[in-house]
């Protein structure tokens, strides 16, 4: 996310405390790399819930620091890819289209722990997708299945 460790170790080790994350494993040196845990809480328990919206939270803020930040980037990586759409989506078709992004990502996954397999040129690149339900606005804040 462009920050170090060391700027953000103490909100490192309290997730890791938590169990969100552990540290990745490394070749020396003073980096020390952290990753997300497989195991994590139940998606439905608050535990998750506040995670989840920790981590939005921290992608909206990289989101905002690169749109303030890009021309201090180097000429080739002036521009982003940033995109949306809406699809008419059951729950299940959701759960398939987010199915083939993560296998269409998952090529690219093992350079974070692998420098050496990273080509030349290659910088760290957020890769967030949200695939959620459009709510109709009800405007006195009833909930709706």
């Amino acid at each position: 996310m462009g920050y170090s460790s060391g700027l953000c170790s103490f909100h490192l080790r309290q997730l890791a405390r938590h169990g969100y994350l552990e540290e990745a494993p490394h070749r020396g040196g003073r980096a020390r790399p952290w990753r997300l845990r497989q195991r994590t809480p139940a998606a439905d328990s608050p535990m998750a819930e506040q995670f989840g919206d920790l981590a939005r939270g921290l992608e909206d803020e990289s989101w905002q620091r690169w749109l303030t930040q890009r021309e201090e980037a180097p000429s080739a990586w002036r521009h982003d890819e940033a995109f949306s759409g809406v699809a008419y989506l059951t729950p299940e078709e959701m759960s398939r289209v987010a199915d083939v992004i993560r296998r269409a990502l998952a090529p690219y996954q093992d350079r974070e722990q692998r420098p050496l397999a990273r080509p030349d040129g290659a910088l760290p690149v957020a890769l967030i997708t949200r695939l959620f339900p459009l709510l109709p606005h009800t405007g006195d804040g009833a909930d709706r299945d």
